[in-house]
């Protein structure tokens, strides 16, 4: 079955990336103790997001700096979401997807949501580039896990695969924000 981009979920990321202080707080209190400060970073450093529309566009764009990110949101309750079911709609999608963003310099990045999930961080996140881009952004990318292939070479997210969204905004942070400058 594959997964289906549900309103709320895609609106949950939405509000964490924008750095939504209500949403945050929330979300922190499933988390690790450690892991909560990489995502209240959030808070002072938001995406500004944009919804996208479309059968075949984006479900958000988070924008910051010098990071724009083309996102599709993903849910299921199974471990698993395959491309090929539903007519293969999802595997159509996701080559438009990677076609597009390679014309612009760009990395498509799908979130998954798995729904029910009670302990810890219950999105991941992955890549959908074919190749690592140049510069901070093929950085981000070459850390990022792509999505999956099965053995017949079908599209595939893992959830168990994924990056804990936590850990890819401490990566975003690590990577785009500058370090402090410190007065002697």
């Amino acid at each position: 079955m594959v997964g289906h981009s549900f309103s709320s979920y895609e609106r949950e990321l939405r509000d964490l990336l924008q750095g939504d202080r209500t949403a945050i707080l929330h979300y922190a209190k499933g988390l690790a103790p450690e892991e909560r400060p990489d995502l209240e970073r959030m808070i002072a450093a938001p995406f500004l997001v944009v919804r996208g529309a479309g059968s075949l566009g984006f479900d958000l764009v988070a924008l910051r700096r010098e990071l724009a990110l083309p996102v599709e949101v993903k849910a299921s309750s199974e471990a698993t979401i395959h491309f090929t079911a539903a007519s293969g709609r999802a595997a159509e999608q996701l080559e438009a997807h990677r076609t597009s963003v390679e014309r612009v310099g760009l990395v498509a990045i799908y979130a998954y949501r798995k729904i029910g999930h009670r302990a810890g961080d219950p999105w991941r996140v992955y890549s959908a580039a074919r190749q690592p881009q140049r510069g901070m952004l093929g950085l981000l990318a070459k850390r990022l896990p792509p999505v999956d292939r099965t053995r017949e070479g079908n599209a595939v997210l893992r959830w168990d695969n994924g990056m804990p969204l936590v850990r890819f905004l401490s990566m975003v942070h690590t990577l785009f924000d500058p370090p402090e400058v410190i007065a002697p």
